[in-house]
């Protein structure tokens, strides 16, 4: 399976950034290749479910996941149960980077899910989330760096 990883060093702390990586309904409002997000189900604080829909590369990708919260660790594993992709699974992370501030990482392993071309998608595919993750790991910045202004 291609495996597609994104960090981001930002200039704020880990305790701050977190809430922001969490908080998957905020996307939409920051990010222009997030279309929807929805959470279908959450019965505890560390699990939920949440219906996505992402635009990539010209295609609009649909699917659904299962999250596993991790706050302590402030890292969010998830695994698509069902949508466009024949496998998407991954984790967002937020680590303390030296020197102060932030890494936040996008790690996520996929499979297009069309064996007989996956020789030739699946590296495009890869691009396009590479690009796309980066994207959404800039709006996040964004989005912290004016949430720290406003204070």
């Amino acid at each position: 399976m291609p495996r597609v990883d994104v960090e981001l060093p930002i200039a704020v702390a880990p305790e701050d950034a977190w809430p922001v990586v969490v908080d998957v309904l905020g996307y939409p409002d920051c990010m222009e290749s997030v279309d929807s997000v929805e959470i279908v189900d959450q019965p505890d604080e560390r699990h939920r479910t949440t219906a996505w829909s992402v635009r990539l590369k010209g295609s609009v990708l649909r699917w659904t996941e299962t999250e596993v919260i991790d706050h302590a660790a402030r890292r969010f594993d998830f695994e698509q149960l069902d949508g466009d992709l024949g496998a998407f699974v991954g984790h967002w992370a937020v680590t303390a980077a030296p020197g102060g501030g932030s890494t936040v990482a996008l790690h996520v392993d996929f499979d297009i899910g069309i064996p007989l071309l996956a020789d030739m998608l699946n590296p495009v595919a890869a691009d396009a989330l590479r690009e796309s993750a980066a994207q959404m790991l800039a709006a996040l910045e964004q989005r912290l760096l004016l949430r720290g202004a406003a204070r």
